[in-house]
């Protein structure tokens, strides 16, 4: 599946299916284990593609996805209701995906865990994945905050707006670390 379309799936995209997943959280994190599990069900497509995109490998996607579901059922209680339950659940899921790039620097002291397809490898008709391949690539390779407003604005079609709830910080801010990415892919690719 597309991880735009799985990511849009799963998002509360419009304001009654937002709602339903504010009410679904609240009730979740006063115990309701049925909501808990509506909930999860709801986004589990969502939390996979938003973890794809960042980590850029399936295996791994999963696993996270697996482990952010478990982790909601200890730490939903912290979801207030402010923000929409999506921007609270990028959130996780960009945390819980720099948990483990971090991890794994740890563990491989520094090592590059980025794979990349060259155009040589692929076959002639899949040239044009091939760049995409890389360029994504690229992006994952920039540091942390450019790296989330690119893949936030471009990965995800967020607006600076939204990517500023997602991120905590401010609509220039983000602005600011789509320039600075755009000059460092300049730069790599």
């Amino acid at each position: 599946m597309p991880a735009v379309a799985a990511a849009n799936k799963g998002s509360d995209i419009s304001s009654s299916a937002g709602e339903v997943m504010k009410e679904l959280a609240r009730r979740a994190a006063d115990g309701d284990r049925g909501a808990f599990g509506e909930l999860v069900a709801h986004q589990y497509d969502f939390i996979f593609a938003t973890a794809f995109k960042w980590c850029g490998n399936h295996e791994d996607a999963q696993d996270l996805a697996q482990d952010i579901c478990v982790k909601l059922a200890r730490i939903i209680k912290s979801y207030d209701g402010r923000a929409a339950f999506s921007t609270w659940l990028y959130r996780v899921v960009i945390n819980a995906v720099h948990d483990m790039q971090r991890k794994r620097m740890r563990q491989r002291k520094g090592a590059n865990d980025l794979k990349e397809i060259t155009p040589a490898q692929a076959a002639p008709d899949q040239e044009q994945s091939a760049l995409r391949n890389e360029l994504w690539a690229a992006v994952r390779a920039l540091p942390e905050r450019q790296r989330d407003a690119m893949l936030l604005v471009y990965g995800e079609e967020k607006t600076h707006a939204e990517c500023a709830l997602i991120m905590d910080c401010r609509e220039a801010t983000v602005s600011g670390h789509v320039h600075a990415a755009k000059k460092n892919l300049k730069k790599l690719l």
